[in-house]
């Protein structure tokens, strides 16, 4: 599972998302899904937009998380 940051990100800077979406040209649909993490699909430039914005690598806006399988194995 991706884990998107976002939310934390512009949560612990005080941003708004239209401030993020007027700063960036990113659409404000784009940001309000990342941000609540529905967006299934994300354009790279958006992705480069953001971290550019923010001064974040794309390390520190995503992150997989390993589900574990609740089956032990047999």
């Amino acid at each position: 599972m991706v884990k998107c940051h976002l939310s934390t990100i512009m949560g612990e800077r005080r941003l708004k998302i239209a401030d993020v979406a007027r700063d960036t040209g990113i659409n404000r649909g784009t940001i309000t899904r990342m941000y609540h993490e529905e967006a299934t699909r994300v354009d790279l430039d958006v992705i480069e937009s953001l971290c550019t914005y923010l001064r974040i690598n794309v390390g520190d806006l995503y992150e997989i998380i390993n589900e574990d399988s609740s089956e032990s194995p047999e």
